[in-house]
C-alpha cells in the first residue's frame, strides 16, 4: 500500500495536548504539516528573511520579555507581519499573558492562539514528540507483527500460507501480539519503524475454520501489546524443492520499508516443520548478531582457518 501524507489540524492538537483556546473563529480549517517549530525571536526583531512561516509559532518567556520592551506600535507591526504569513498557530507557554497587538492581528488574519502552563522547554520537547508521531510516514503492509523476546518480528508471506496460525502458537509459547493481518507502520524519524494495528481489529486473529478470535480475552493482557519496533522480517513461503535456500546464514537480505532497510528472513514452509520454532529462533539469532556474535561469519572464519 502506498505512504500516505499526513496533516493534523491545529484543533485536535488543542484538544489532545490540552491547550487553551484563546480565540475562537467559525471555520477553523488551520492544519499543520510540519513536525518542526519556530520561535519568532528574529522576527519580533524585524528580520523576515527566511521565516519559516509554516512551522507552529512558539512564543516563551524570552520572546515574551523581549516583546515588553517594544513600544505598542512596533508589537502591532511585527504581529501583522507574522499573522498576514499562512501560519498554523502560535502557541504561548508558561500561561503567560497575551499581548493586545498578537490578539488584535491574530484576529484579522484569524490565525489561533493556543496557550499552554507548560515551560517553554517542555512544551517543546512535548510538542516535537507528539507531531513526529502524528506526521510520521505511514505505510500499511499485509502480515502478522509480533514480539518476540523483546524483538519485534514482521511475519509476511501470502495469504493462507499459515501467518495467524504460526502466530498463535507463538503465543501460546509466551510472546507478544500486536497485529494480525494488517500492520499499520510509521517512521519515527531516522532510527526506528514502530508498528501497531488499526483500531477495528486490535488484538484480533483470523483463523481459518474457527473465525475471528480476541487474544486479549483468550490469553489475557499478558498476551498482547499495543506496538513495537520492526526489527526483522520473516517472509514464509512455500517449499520448492527446485529451489536454493540459504543454508550458512551468510546470504543477508534487508527489505526497504520507508526508506529503513529491515533484516529480513525467508523460511520455506512445507509439512512437518515448526515454524512458529524457527521464527523463535530466528528472533534470537538476530539478537545475538546485534550483540556483536555472527554464528554464520565465525564458521566462516573456522573453515578458512582450518584450510590454511
Amino acid at each position: 500500500m502506498p505512504m500516505k501524507n499526513k496533516n493534523i489540524s491545529v484543533k485536535k492538537i488543542a484538544q489532545d495536548l490540552k491547550l487553551e483556546e484563546v480565540n475562537h473563529f467559525d471555520n477553523e480549517t488551520a492544519w499543520v504539516n510540519s513536525i518542526e517549530l519556530n520561535r519568532p525571536g528574529m522576527q519580533l526583531a524585524g528580520f523576515f528573511s527566511d521565516f519559516p512561516y509554516e512551522r507552529i509559532q512558539v512564543i516563551g518567556k524570552v520572546e515574551h520579555s523581549f516583546l515588553e520592551t517594544l513600544e505598542p506600535e512596533i508589537r502591532l507591526e511585527r504581529f501583522e507581519k507574522i499573522c498576514s504569513k499562512n501560519i498554523p498557530c502560535i502557541i504561548v507557554s508558561r500561561n503567560l499573558e497575551i499581548h493586545e497587538e498578537m490578539m488584535c492581528m491574530a484576529n484579522k488574519y484569524e490565525r489561533k492562539i493556543l496557550r499552554s502552563t507548560r515551560n517553554t522547554t517542555k512544551l517543546i520537547s512535548k510538542l516535537f514528540n507528539y507531531l513526529e508521531s502524528e506526521l510520521a510516514p505511514t505505510k500499511t503492509l499485509h502480515g502478522v507483527l509480533m514480539e518476540i523476546n523483546g524483538v519485534g518480528v514482521l511475519i509476511t508471506g501470502k495469504s493462507g500460507i499459515g501467518k495467524s496460525e504460526t502466530a498463535v502458537e507463538l503465543i501460546k509459547r509466551g510472546h507478544l501480539l500486536v497485529a494480525d493481518d494488517a500492520v499499520e507502520i510509521k517512521r519515527l524519524g531516522h532510527e526506528a519503524l514502530v508498528g501497531t494495528a488499526p483500531e477495528i481489529i486490535r488484538y484480533m486473529i483470523e483463523v481459518r475454520g474457527i473465525g475471528i478470535m480476541d487474544i486479549k480475552s483468550l490469553f489475557g493482557m499478558g498476551a498482547i501489546k499495543e506496538k513495537t519496533s520492526i526489527n526483522l522480517i520473516v517472509n514464509l513461503e512455500e517449499w520448492e524443492y527446485d529451489k536454493h535456500y540459504d543454508r550458512l546464514g551468510l546470504d543477508e537480505k534487508k527489505r526497504d520499508i520507508l526508506g529503513m532497510k529491515v533484516d529480513e528472513v525467508v523460511i520455506p514452509v512445507k509439512t512437518a516443520r515448526n515454524i512458529a520454532l524457527l521464527i523463535e529462533v530466528a528472533a534470537r539469532n538476530y539478537r545475538q548478531k546485534e550483540m556483536g556474535y555472527h554464528a554464520a561469519r565465525e564458521f566462516e572464519k573456522k573453515l578458512n582457518y582450518d584450510s590454511e
